[in-house]
C-alpha cells in the first residue's frame, strides 16, 4: 500500500527483453547534479540559521596562578575552578598535575597544590630563562634520588640481623694472578 492508503498499480514485464533507459548526455547530468546540490545547500543553510547558538558575551581572560598561561573562560567556570582549588584559578593542565600529586600523597589536595605551585615557580624562574641549568638540575635530582635508594638498599635494616648473600672482603684477582704466575714459572 502507498502511504495514503491507495493501492499501487504496477505492471511487471514477463519477458526477458528489458529496454534500457535512454542515455543522458553529460551536460544534462551535470545540470541535474548542480540543481540537487543547490537545493541541498539551501536546506542546510536554513537549518544552520535555525539552530545557531547565541554568542557568549561573558568571556573573561583568566591567568593560571601556577604556570601563568591565560585562557578565555566564563565566570561560572572560573568560580567552579576556584572553589575546587582553594580560591586559586589554575589551568586544565595544572589541575591534572595537581590531581596526580593528590593521588601520590594520599589525598591531601592543599599540599598537592602547594607542591605543584612550587615546581611551577622554580621552573618559571630557572627553566624558561636558563633551560640548560634546568636540565642539569633535573639530572642532579635524579642522581640524588638514586643514591638515596642505593644507600637504603646497602645499609643493614637491623643490627645483629643475619645477612643474606655472600660478603666479599677483598678481590680474588691477586690470588688468581699469583697462582697463574706459579704455574708458568713451574713449567
Amino acid at each position: 500500500m502507498a502511504p495514503h492508503g491507495d493501492a499501487i498499480a504496477c505492471t511487471y514485464l514477463r519477458n526477458k527483453d528489458f529496454s534500457k533507459p535512454p542515455r543522458l548526455s553529460n551536460d544534462s547530468l551535470q545540470r541535474t547534479i548542480s540543481d540537487i546540490s543547490f537545493e541541498l545547500s539551501k536546506e542546510i543553510d536554513d537549518e544552520i540559521l535555525k539552530t545557531k547558538l547565541p554568542p557568549i558575551n561573558e568571556v573573561e581572560d583568566a591567568k593560571c596562578e601556577c604556570c601563568g598561561m591565560c585562557e578565555e573562560c566564563t565566570p561560572e567556570y572560573i568560580n567552579r575552578v576556584r572553589e575546587k582549588f582553594s580560591g586559586k584559578w589554575i589551568c586544565g593542565l595544572c589541575s591534572e598535575a595537581v590531581k596526580e600529586e593528590t593521588e601520590k600523597n594520599g589525598g591531601k589536595g592543599e599540599e598537592a597544590l602547594n607542591t605543584h605551585m612550587n615546581h611551577c615557580v622554580r621552573f618559571n624562574r630557572l627553566g624558561r630563562a636558563y633551560p640548560v641549568l634546568c636540565q642539569a638540575e633535573a639530572m642532579r635530582e635524579i642522581l640524588r634520588k638514586s643514591t638515596r635508594v642505593r644507600a637504603k638498599s646497602l645499609s643493614p635494616k637491623e643490627k645483629g640481623a643475619k645477612k643474606g648473600g655472600i660478603a666479599r672482603s677483598s678481590s680474588c684477582m691477586p690470588a688468581i694472578t699469583k697462582e697463574m704466575n706459579e704455574l708458568s714459572i713451574g713449567n
